[in-house]
């Protein structure tokens, strides 16, 4: 007795051996499930956020004569948020100061000058108008003797009236000088006012140049430093730049968009009012709404270097944008997006992935899972999209198909074996 339960034991064993090997030897096949609904037609493209409208911060323009570049002091840190009227930038004001001291200095002298002009002119044209009290008096004096030379000899009488016209000429060569003196003095003091003037402007040229140096924001927003043309850099403090070269740009975050480099082969797909689902790549979890406002007509190189050719298209976000805990919108100008563009949307579609779908005899056909396994199935295709596929005949929706081809795990199997 105690023999037969041995050996019934035993052979209980090698049963539950053999079962669990075989369990162990099945391999899982994964499946889903046949889905019905809207199909979409899509196309996902890369972009970056950009404003609508944004004002934008360029390095002063000044004079030649304080230099033909600017060197950037300091530089407000990219990010950063500003009101209106907050200093972002300042520039090297060494040769503005320089021209201020050279100005102030010219002015004094000039107004030295002046004074000293006006002294010279006003002692000379006393001098010159004594003279010509003298003159008058000697004319006096000579119609005098005229007068009184009546009863005198000829000769005498003849010299008299020749001193009375002496006397006339040189009165009125007196009255003419002064005249012209005077009209010099006018002209020298004109000159010395507009040599002033010009000091004056100068001066105040230097001053109000002093002030461009420090720019400031023209209204609130969040600061972007913008990147030089020549190093393809971010400006930093210490750079040279030209005068009028934009460096910041200050966005307007209550209305942003989405700028697109659409492929030439796909921009026939692309019209304006498209809906448009955007993602962050910074925050996956979060979704935007938005709507195609803008495909250019030309197309344009892909990069500086590149051949290829793509077509800008924008994209406006229509949804509210979320806010951090901080309260800085989680959309900001720079960062890059994924954009899923809704070309066309088929409705009661029965559909399935893409990798659901395989090749039999030129064929294809999905594999249904039954109650005794899987079971091969020839379909007709739709449209598709990046990831799924339509199918129009030979599926219904909910039934559950393999994800992978179980013909070819049975065949793997049975080679192993």
């Amino acid at each position: 007795m105690k023999r037969s339960i041995e050996i019934l034991a035993f052979v209980f064993l090698l049963v539950l051996t053999a079962c669990t090997g075989k369990q162990s030897n099945r391999q899982v096949i994964p499946v889903t499930t046949v889905r019905q609904g809207t199909f979409y037609i899509d196309l996902y493209e890369e972009g970056e956020i950009q404003a609508t409208q944004s004002k934008i911060i360029s390095s002063p323009e000044i004079s030649w004569r304080y230099g033909s570049n600017l060197k950037i002091a300091t530089l407000i840190e990219d990010g950063t948020e500003v009101e209106a009227g907050d200093t972002v930038m300042t520039f090297d004001p060494t040769e503005v100061r320089k021209a201020i001291v050279d100005a102030e200095q010219r002015l004094e002298i000039h107004y030295a000058e002046l004074e000293k002009m006006k002294t010279q002119q006003k002692s000379n044209l006393e001098g010159m108008l004594s003279d010509l009290e003298v003159s008058r008096i000697s004319l006096e004096i000579s119609r005098l003797n005229l007068e009184s030379s009546q009863f005198e000899a000829d000769i005498t009488r003849k010299e008299i009236e020749l001193n009375l016209e002496q006397a006339e000429i040189s009165l009125q060569q007196s009255e003419a000088q002064i005249e012209n003196t005077k009209r010099q003095q006018r002209e020298e003091m004109q000159q010395m006012k507009l040599t002033i003037q010009q000091a004056e402007s100068e001066l105040k040229d230097a001053n109000e140049t002093l002030n461009l140096l420090a720019v400031t924001a023209p209204s609130p927003g969040i600061v972007i430093i913008r990147r030089n043309f020549s190093t393809q850099a971010k400006y930093q403090e210490g750079e040279q730049v030209w005068g009028g070269q934009q460096m910041i740009e200050l966005p307007n975050l209550r209305e942003l968009k989405v700028e697109l480099k659409v492929n030439e082969v796909d921009i026939a797909k692309v019209s304006k009012g498209l809906k448009v689902i955007v993602r962050p790549d910074a925050f996956s979890d979060s979704t935007y709404q938005g709507e195609i406002i803008k495909v250019a007509n030309l197309a344009v190189n892909k990069t500086r270097d590149s051949k290829i050719k793509v077509f800008p298209v924008e994209v406006l976000i229509t949804s509210p944008v979320n806010q951090h805990t901080n309260g800085t919108p989680e959309l900001m100008p720079g960062l890059t997006v994924s954009c899923r563009i809704i070309i066309d949307e088929i409705p009661n579609s029965v559909f399935i992935p893409l990798n659901c779908l395989f090749q039999q005899d030129n064929e294809d056909v999905v594999f249904v899972k039954t109650a005794g396994g899987f079971k091969q199935v020839a379909v007709k295709t739709g449209q598709r999209n990046t990831d799924y596929v339509i199918i129009e005949s030979g599926l219904k929706g909910g039934e559950e198909i393999a994800m992978t081809n179980p013909l070819i795990l049975e065949k793997s199997k049975t080679d192993k074996e």
